[in-house]
């Protein structure tokens, strides 16, 4: 029987008060983002605080379902990430709580809302939708505020461009103006030069009134004779004027009725209706469409088909040569003739142009409707695969914040947006089949939600960052530095009379080791691709300093301890093979280039070991001599 546990409780309360703080943070990203895209239509047309007020509005409800799957992801991720850092994650695992029975609770949450993304997207969101566009379409037609610049010409008012030399903020007067008119065509252009004047709206908001003082008015008149080369004109001077100018800066709201092809505007419900009208609509056309075409080929001059095709077997049985009957006629029945056949193909091609044109917009439209009924279902699909991602991904980190989890939570849905965006745009244009572009993220992402629970339920180290930089460190020939540091506690004091003799058995050995190997030669190829054996005596040697190492670390004077991280960790087996099976060496040998890296790179370890065998026996005399100091 499912009961609800103190410990349900308690990671649900971290992950709900998490979930909404990103949940706000992620859609004030992507609002942020999305206004980006329309910042330059928008900028400078004066819409008041109403008009913007529900223009946000609109765009924060059409956000919210992409808004909730990055934000479970984030704090998903965080909520196990802080779990792990304070080792309340070791101690669930600890009194026999599996990592997948503290997730019940949140998943149950996830599930929730999931089923509120489903919900959102099928009833409030397409109103969202709806509004949106018609307000955004508005917005973009809607006539630009009147911000008249400085010593250059600006064109905002409908058919007139305005230059003014200066400007009064604080009176509003405007200096020295030139006001270049054009309605119809050149010959209607008018110029006006005036030394000041002012302009202001009327209370319609439908015109502007622009008084003119001190200026001269020239104007071409339309002339009557089309042929004159000379175009009548109209020179007007005067001390005050006053033009009625057009200019609608009032706000309009579109009709909705423009918008009704928008697939996002629409439930599941009225997307089904409205492509199995679509379907019934151009299935119809398509019909008409091919009794046109067969009328064309079979019927035409009033031919019936059986006898059409009568006739074609009968040209077929007696093998006419089209090209013997044209070369028979005359030159003006040839181009008589090809002048025809050209013109029926041009009518032809241009048909089935037009015909194409329909019928592609259908199937455009009719992909758009099921992209977005596709789309309804993917994304809320998306809230719980973003967890299953999320969760274990914090349980393998164990970093909380907002440093690693935010880093990780982008490059995450950067990923799923790649993913999402070119399934869409590829099965928009037809190349891709609709349910396969849209289940693309899915299909790459779900197999990773699946190998990352796995991990973090086994306790994997899948993301062991000095596991990896180990490897990498091994594989490049690179090792660590050797620290030591002094005890704050020592049970046992080192027994410095039998390190002494050690250290100084392992300098004579040192010096027999490296007369007889002599490391800083080339290596023998046979030995090292072929025939190669362990070299037991420098990991005797190797064996005999890690204790001797390990016993002076108990000492308390800071020399001894400066010494010891003198040391090299050295690598007994690096010089003598590459790979430990015999095989792998001997495909590696053929293969010249690969072969030819790893004889050189033994070469190279051989001669890291030759000088680490002299910073070792350099080391031994220094510690020896302190060791005397100390005994005297």
């Amino acid at each position: 029987m499912f009961r609800i546990k103190k410990l349900d409780i308690f990671i649900a309360k971290q992950f709900l008060l998490l979930f909404v703080a990103t949940f706000f943070v992620c859609l004030f990203v992507l609002m942020m983002q999305f206004l980006w895209r329309y910042i330059d239509e928008l900028i400078g047309k004066g819409l008041s605080m109403e008009v913007m007020a529900q223009f946000f509005w609109y765009m924060m409800l059409m956000l919210v379902p992409q808004a909730l799957p990055l934000a479970i992801l984030l704090s998903s991720l965080i909520t196990f990430g802080n779990l792990g850092e304070s080792s309340e994650l070791t101690a669930i695992k600890a009194a026999g709580i599996s990592l997948i029975r503290s997730f019940r609770s949140l998943i149950f949450l996830t599930v929730c809302i999931m089923l509120g993304s489903m919900y959102f997207q099928n009833v409030i969101g397409p109103n969202a939708n709806m509004s949106f566009a018609q307000l955004l379409i508005s917005m973009k037609q809607k006539s630009p505020e009147l911000e008249i610049p400085e010593g250059i010409f600006y064109d905002g008012i409908p058919q007139t461009s305005l230059y003014v030399q200066k400007k009064d903020p604080q009176s509003g007067m405007l200096y020295g103006m030139m006001i270049f008119r054009q309605t119809d065509s050149f010959e209607d252009a008018a110029i006006i030069l005036a030394d000041s004047g002012m302009m202001q709206s009327t209370a319609e908001k439908k015109h502007l009134l622009l008084t003119l003082h001190s200026g001269e008015w020239f104007e071409n008149m339309r002339g009557q004779d089309v042929g004159s080369a000379s175009v009548p004109y109209r020179r007007e001077t005067f001390a005050r004027k006053q033009i009625l100018l057009d200019f609608d800066a009032d706000f309009n709201l579109t009709d909705a009725g423009l918008l009704s092809n928008n697939a996002k505007a629409k439930s599941l419900e009225q997307i089904r209706m409205d492509v199995d009208s679509m379907n019934h609509q151009y299935d119809s056309i398509g019909r008409v469409f091919y009794k046109d075409v067969m009328t064309f080929y079979f019927c035409r001059d009033s031919i019936s088909k059986s006898d059409s095709l009568r006739a074609t077997k009968m040209a077929q049985t007696k093998a006419v040569n089209v090209d013997t009957l044209f070369n028979r006629l005359s030159p003006e029945q040839k181009q008589r003739a090809m002048t025809t056949a050209l013109n029926r193909v041009n009518r032809s091609v241009a048909d089935q142009e037009y015909k194409e044109l329909i019928t592609g917009d259908g199937d455009k439209l009719i992909r758009q409707h099921r992209i977005e009924a596709l789309n309804k279902f993917t994304l809320a699909l998306s809230c719980l695969l973003f967890f299953f991602i999320g969760a274990p991904l914090g349980a393998i980190i164990r970093k909380g914040g907002l440093g690693i989890p935010v880093i990780i939570s982008v490059l995450v849905f950067i990923v799923y947006y790649i993913f999402d965006n070119t399934g869409y745009r590829m099965a928009r244009g037809g190349m891709w089949a609709v349910w396969f572009g849209k289940s693309l993220p899915t299909a790459v992402l779900a197999p990773l939600a699946v190998f990352f629970t796995y991990k973090a339920n086994n306790d994997s180290v899948v993301f062991n960052i000095d596991l990896y930089r180990n490897f990498f460190m091994k594989l490049l020939g690179l090792r660590l530095k050797r620290h030591i540091t002094g005890k704050e506690v020592i049970i046992n004091d080192p027994d410095y009379t039998a390190d002494r003799i050690s250290l100084t058995t392992v300098n004579d050995e040192i010096t027999t080791y490296a007369h007889e190997h002599k490391l800083w030669r080339l290596p023998n190829p046979i030995k090292v691709f072929f025939r190669y054996e362990d070299d037991h005596e420098i990991e005797r040697i190797v064996e005999v300093l890690e204790g001797v190492i390990e016993d002076l670390m108990n000492t308390r004077d800071k020399k001894i301890i400066t010494e010891l991280s003198n040391y090299p960790i050295v690598s007994p087996r690096a010089h003598t093979r590459v790979f430990n099976r015999r095989w792998m060496n001997i495909i590696s040998a053929i293969i010249l280039p690969v072969g030819l890296c790893i004889y050189l790179r033994m070469w190279m370890f051989r001669l890291r070991l030759y000088r680490d065998l002299k910073v070792i026996k350099h080391t031994n005399s220094e510690i020896i001599q302190r060791i005397e100091e100390l005994q005297k």
